[in-house]
C-alpha cells in the first residue's frame, strides 16, 4: 500500500522500490507501471518539501547562459553597451535595470524571472 512519504527512512525505501521497478521491463497500463507512477509522484512531493532547488542569482544565470552559448563574459558589454557596466554587473556593484533585463532576455533568451531575483 502506497502512502505519503513523511520520513527520511520512508523516502529511502521509496527510492529503492522505484529503482527496483525501473530495472524491470515494465509495460504501460500494468500494476507495476501504476506503482512506479505513484512512487514518482510521492518522491517528487517529498523532495520539493525537503530538498528545494533555489533559483540561481541573476549574475549566475547570466554567466551560465554565456557559458552555454560558448560566449565570453565580454559579450555582455556588447549587449549592454559599455565594458564598465559588464564589470559592475558581474561583480554585483551595479543592479540590472529594467532595460538591461529586457535586453538580456531578448538577446540571450534568459527567462526574465531569472533576471529579476534578489542578489
Amino acid at each position: 500500500m502506497l502512502k505519503v512519504i513523511k520520513t527520511e527512512e520512508e523516502y529511502e525505501l521509496a527510492l529503492e522500490k522505484a529503482y527496483a521497478l525501473m530495472q524491470k521491463d515494465i509495460k504501460l497500463n500494468t500494476p507495476d507501471a501504476d506503482e512506479l507512477d505513484l512512487l514518482t509522484l510521492l518522491i517528487e512531493h517529498y523532495e520539493e518539501a525537503h530538498y528545494p532547488i533555489l533559483p540561481p542569482s541573476p549574475i549566475d544565470a547570466i554567466r551560465f547562459r554565456l557559458e552555454q552559448l560558448g560566449k565570453p563574459e565580454s559579450e555582455l558589454s556588447k549587449i549592454l553597451g559599455a565594458r564598465s557596466r559588464q564589470s559592475e554587473i558581474l561583480s554585483g556593484k551595479r543592479k540590472l535595470s529594467l532595460n538591461m533585463i529586457r535586453k538580456l532576455h531578448e538577446v540571450l533568451k534568459i527567462p526574465a524571472a531569472s533576471l529579476i531575483g534578489a542578489y
